[in-house]
């Protein structure tokens, strides 16, 4: 990520766990003495929630086989994730403001262990309905991790350099997002791929029985995944993190105030657009690849995806340093036009030649997401944790766009149906032409 992050202010900077002010010294600290554990921790929240994310778009091509849906159903999947993320956004900002961040990070990894948990009996069952409980019971937790990672990592140091820090921790995000595919094509997909021709020629104990068979194989990367969260919430239990100070007084005035300010509101917007753009466009990847491309095996196009996702990561290095020289405002206005022809491109070519300008919309994602978040949050002084949550928020166009996509597909093409993500770039590249810097 690379953003000019706003500056934090005295009373907000942060604590030792007595209450010291200890961090935010003129020292450059990038990170504070006695905090450097806490922060490794935080950080792996990035790359714990980007497991969660990305693992989604595995699951939608399984679910296809496992459960016999149609794309437009498994997008669902996406809608329940993020609808999650909207439903908890305020209510985890409430809640580390009268608890503590410790408090929102154990509950979120609480939440996401037991949602991991309870696919092992969604996969027993073999109903689509205890699959989306069990995702939105994990993605409320992971809505708790990152209302609660993104504003704390930024203050384990010297505020001068948290938007480094900010960087840092954003990379492990990207690189849970890399990972995430080529976990889900090794352990998730079997395979074993049955042409329609093939499904129509099965008894009914064979199909249910290939069904089964490939709900099953979730359970071990998801109760995996669950042990992993356990191990981090008894290591954030025990480590020393600092206590951040922040008001206690935001009313309804307060709301009106925030949104009185119109760069946020646009930057709630840009938002909404953005990540539901990204989503359609991870989640269908796959698909897509199989679309034009039939004889690609399933796991290949789970590793497409990861190289992908490996351009997202490498475009956040990259925006970081194309900022020193660049704006922010002008940067994300060049990503988001770039991405409206990267799409034009997808949705005329054929072949490889469309998986090809597909997969390069995500280098040009990478810096959109916290761009947006920090030009939105400038300046807004005291109501910087509500615009933030606020701006959080807006990830419910990732529940949105998703199903809308799937259905738009079946009613004309997957090719064209790309038309949408390319409506959200376009949209995202207006913010950027009237934002501030």
């Amino acid at each position: 990520m690379g953003i000019s992050m706003p500056p934090v202010a005295v009373k907000d900077l942060p604590r030792d766990d007595e209450g010291d002010p200890t961090a935010g010294s003129p020292s450059g600290r990038f990170v504070t003495p006695g905090f450097r554990a806490g922060f490794v921790l935080v950080t792996a929240m990035f790359f714990t929630w980007a497991l969660a994310n990305n693992l989604n778009d595995i699951l939608i091509r399984q679910f296809q086989k496992a459960l016999a849906l149609s794309r437009g159903e498994a997008g669902f999947i996406q809608f329940v994730f993020y609808l999650a993320y909207f439903l908890w956004a305020i209510p985890a900002g409430m809640l580390m403001r009268r608890f503590g961040y410790r408090a929102g990070l154990l509950l979120g990894l609480a939440f996401y262990a037991v949602g991991a948990l309870l696919f092992y009996p969604a996969a027993e069952i073999h109903r689509y309905w205890a699959f989306l409980l069990a995702l939105f019971v994990l993605a409320s937790g992971a809505a708790f991790l990152e209302t609660a990672a993104n504003p704390f990592i930024a203050r384990f140091g010297d505020s001068s350099r948290a938007s480094q820090r900010l960087t840092l921790a954003q990379a492990f995000n990207g690189l849970g997002a890399v990972v995430a595919p080529t976990i889900g094509g090794l352990f998730i997909f079997s395979g074993i791929e049955h042409s329609a021709q093939d499904i129509a020629a099965m008894s009914t104990d064979q199909l249910q029985a290939y069904r089964a068979s490939e709900a099953a194989m979730v359970q071990g990367p998801y109760l995996a995944l669950a042990v992993f969260v356990v191990i981090l919430a008894v290591a954030i239990a025990r480590v020393r993190l600092p206590v951040i100070r922040e008001s206690e007084h935001e009313g309804a005035g307060a709301v009106a105030a925030v949104l009185r300010d119109r760069q946020l509101v646009g930057a709630v917007i840009a938002q909404f657009f953005y990540v539901g753009a990204q989503v359609c466009i991870w989640s269908y990847f796959v698909d897509f690849v199989k679309h034009l491309v039939p004889a690609t095996p399933e796991r290949t196009a789970a590793y497409l995806l990861s190289a992908s996702l490996l351009l997202f990561m490498i475009g956040r290095f990259a925006g970081a340093a194309l900022m020193h020289r660049i704006r922010p405002t002008r940067l994300l206005l060049l990503f988001g036009v770039t991405n409206v022809l990267l799409l034009a491109l997808a949705i005329m070519l054929p072949g490889s030649a469309a998986v090809a300008a597909l997969g390069l919309t995500s280098f040009f994602m990478s810096i959109m997401f916290p761009t947006i978040f920090a030009l939105g949050i400038r300046n807004l002084g005291d109501g910087t944790a509500l615009g933030s949550s606020l701006i959080i928020m807006a990830i419910i166009g990732g529940a949105i766009f998703p199903p809308l996509m799937g259905l738009l597909s079946e009613s004309m093409d997957l090719q064209t149906a790309l038309a949408l993500p390319l409506l959200c770039f376009a949209i995202v590249a207006m913010f950027a032409r009237t934002a501030r810097d």
